[in-house]
C-alpha cells in the first residue's frame, strides 16, 4: 500500500546539518522512505533560514528539489482559506504558516504521513478530528512507518 509522506521542516534540517542532535534520526527516515516526499514552499523557506550558517545549505537543499527526493506539490492560492482557517483554530499553539499548510496537505491526501520533529502534530488534527498520521520520534503508537512502499 502507498501513501505519500509531507516533510516538515525539521528532518530535513537535521538531514542535512550534520551537528543537529536529530541528524541520524533523519538519515535513518530518508533511507526508509522512498523518494519523493512532498512539502510545500514555507517549509523551504524555514529550512533555508535555518541552514544559513551553513555554507552549503541553500544548495543542498535546493538539490533535494532538483534530484526529486523532495517535491513541492502546494499551491497556496488555491489553499488560503483552509490554511487561515487552520491557523484561527490554533492559534492558541500558535500554529505556523508552514504547519497550517502542512496540515492541509495531510487534509488533501488520503494516505498521508507527515514526518516531522514538531511536537503541536500531536495537537493538530486534520478534517476537524482525525489525527494525523506521523513519523516522529517517540511518537509511539500513532507512528506509520513507510516501509513496503
Amino acid at each position: 500500500m502507498t501513501f505519500d509522506v509531507i516533510a516538515d521542516t525539521g528532518p530535513i534540517v537535521a538531514f542535512l546539518n550534520q551537528r543537529d542532535d536529530w541528524h541520524l534520526w533523519a538519515l535513518e527516515q530518508f533511507r526508509a522512505i522512498a523518494p519523493p516526499l512532498v512539502t510545500c514552499e514555507a517549509v523551504l523557506s524555514e529550512a533555508a533560514f535555518l541552514l544559513r550558517h551553513d555554507p552549503r545549505g541553500a544548495d543542498a537543499l535546493l538539490q533535494l528539489v532538483e534530484r526529486h527526493i523532495v517535491r513541492v506539490e502546494f499551491n497556496i492560492s488555491d489553499e488560503a482559506e483552509h490554511v487561515r482557517r487552520l491557523m484561527k483554530r490554533y492559534a492558541n499553539v500558535p500554529m505556523s504558516f508552514a504547519d497550517a499548510c502542512l496540515v492541509r496537505m495531510s487534509e488533501t491526501r488520503k494516505r498521508a504521513t507527515v514526518v516531522t520533529l514538531d511536537q503541536d502534530f500531536r495537537v493538530y488534527r486534520r478534517l476537524g478530528r482525525q489525527v494525523i498520521p506521523m513519523i516522529a520520534p517517540g511518537a509511539g503508537p500513532k507512528v506509520r512507518r513507510a516501509s513496503n512502499r
